[in-house]
Order: C-alpha cells, then structure tokens, then sequence
C-alpha cells in the first residue's frame, strides 16, 4: 500500500510538472533587426561616427607633426647642428610624444566606447522595455534571441509585436 501510494504521488508530481511545462509559453525576437530599425540607433551611429572621425583627425595631426620634427631634427643632425647631448635630449622629446600619441590612441578607444554606451544604453533599455510588456501581455515566460536558437517555429516570433509596441513600421 505504501509503494502504491509514493507511486501515485510521483506520477501526480511528474503529471504537473508536464502540464505545467505544456503551459509555458516561449517566443523569440530578432534584435539586430529591431535595432536597426529604429531611427535612435542610426542616430547614435552618426553621432558616434562624427566623434571619431573627430578624434581620429586630431590623431593624425599629431602624427603628421611628431613625423615632421623628426624628420627636422634628422636633417639638423645631418648638418652637424647638434651636439650628441642635443641629440639624445631630442630623440628623448620625440619619443616622449610618441608616447604621448600612445596614450591619445588609447584614450580615444576608451572615449569611443564610453560615448557608444551613453548613447545606445537608453536605446537598449527601451528595447528591453517594450520586450518584457510584449511578454506580459501575451502570456511569454521566455522570449529568445533569435541569433542563439538553433531551431524555432516562425509562429513564435514576437518581433512584430514589439516594433509596433516601439512605434516601427514593419
């Protein structure tokens, strides 16, 4: 009687457990496709092409510069207009601002990167917003990428319902 009884209590427990996984609800959305999409990113993408295309000239300017010293203190050498202590102090200038281009390069990835952040975290966050109301609303307790699905129904596409909840045109 006991075994009879666990018995039934796992088949009750392995019953729910199906109805209830049969009642979950699963969708997917493309995000690369909703995103470009959305005019606030071709926007940020401007924005941030213009900085760097900013930057990216700053840079070149001094390298140009660094480039033409060198090239002046070589020729000041060849004429013999440097003693070889002036020698070693400007060869110590010119890779002191090699460094210093060094450092630009890097400070303008990071800039890069933290101007991509200010700009398209309020975007994503929007996203993710309109994703989670589309789930809410239509009973979804999971929605996917759909670049990390190796297999999906298109019945279970949600990206519509979220570019209408975000105000695109399909």
């Amino acid at each position: 009687m006991m075994s009879f009884l666990k018995f039934g209590s796992a088949l009750v427990l392995v019953l729910g457990l199906t109805m209830n996984l049969d009642a979950q609800k699963f969708g997917y959305i493309n995000s690369a496709e909703i995103l470009s999409a959305m005019p606030e990113v071709k926007q940020a993408d401007a924005n941030l092409e213009a900085l760097q295309k900013q930057l990216q000239k700053k840079g070149q300017g001094m390298v140009e510069q660094l480039q033409k010293d060198y090239t002046e203190v070589q020729a000041r050498v060849e004429r013999g207009e440097l003693s070889p202590k002036q020698q070693e102090e400007e060869a110590a200038k010119l890779k002191a601002r090699e460094e210093e281009i060094g450092k630009f390069e890097q400070d303008m990835v990071k800039q890069l990167q933290d101007k991509r952040t200010e700009l398209l975290q309020p975007i994503y966050d929007k996203v993710n917003k309109a994703i989670s109301d589309v789930a809410k609303e239509n009973g979804f307790q999971f929605v996917f990428d759909q670049g990390v699905l190796l297999y999906y129904e298109q019945t279970q596409d949600v990206s519509p319902m979220v570019k209408a909840k975000l105000g695109i045109n399909p």
